[in-house]
């Protein structure tokens, strides 16, 4: 048990880094709001949606109104629905258990799931690592809302965000041999971010990638048979 929390946590590390930073940057804004440590734990614990929490800053500010919180939320969040149903067969190994990461899966998580060695401790590795990046948020969130009453200026601190996507992107690019899937986000996100621009593109580049890779699937399965025959060989 010790081995697997070991290399849950070491495996969780690239998360840690930028939830931390990202959750103190929730906890800032949500205090701004006028909301303290209090709320700013128990959004992470029952919301725990990155950007949607940041949103909900936003809306908290602007007074929206309640139906068109949901809505947006609704649409920001969409591309979880993808996440998940790649991961539907994994998670139930878990049995009963698998209702925490299926709440716990987010961008950067999932990033690191699929990347995650498999053996026979690969179910309680998924789960620790969902847990661990669950508890760098709630304690990042904490720490920015106390950090908040503080007289100083954290202007570009929410560009960590995107450096931790980057970071997550050149350690896939690296460690995965077959680039078609990171071409295909990278071609369609251009697309509709042309198209469409920043606030409606995710959702219309997901399917899009998606339809793609469902028909590519033949090619990758087919590469991926042969250079097992080939290591098999050796």
């Amino acid at each position: 048990m010790k081995s697997i929390l070991a290399y849950s946590f070491k495996r969780s590390q690239p998360v840690m880094y930028g939830y931390l930073f990202l959750g103190i940057t929730f906890g800032i804004l949500l205090k701004e709001a006028g909301y303290g440590a209090f709320w700013a734990a128990l959004s992470s614990i029952f919301i725990y949606a990155g950007s949607g929490q940041f949103l909900m800053c936003e809306f908290i500010r602007e007074n929206v109104p309640l139906y068109t919180c949901g809505i947006m939320t609704i649409l920001l969040n969409s591309r979880h629905i993808f996440y998940g149903l790649s991961f539907l067969t994994r998670f139930n190994v878990l049995g009963k258990l698998r209702v925490i990461p299926i709440l716990e899966l987010t961008d950067e998580t999932y990033s690191v799931l699929c990347f995650t060695e498999k053996d026979n401790a690969h179910r309680l590795t998924m789960l620790f690592i969902s847990i661990f990046d669950h508890l760098y948020w709630i304690i990042g969130s904490v720490l920015g809302s106390l950090i908040g009453e503080l007289p100083i200026d954290f202007t570009g601190v929410d560009f960590s965000m995107t450096a931790l996507f980057v970071v997550l992107f050149v350690e896939q690019w690296k460690s995965c041999s077959y680039k078609l899937p990171a071409i295909t986000g990278i071609l369609s996100s251009a697309l509709f971010l042309v198209l469409l621009g920043p606030d409606n593109f995710i959702f219309p580049s997901l399917v899009l990638s998606s339809v793609v890779l469902v028909f590519t699937k033949g090619i990758y399965e087919k590469r991926y048979a042969n250079q097992r025959e080939a290591v098999s060989g050796e």
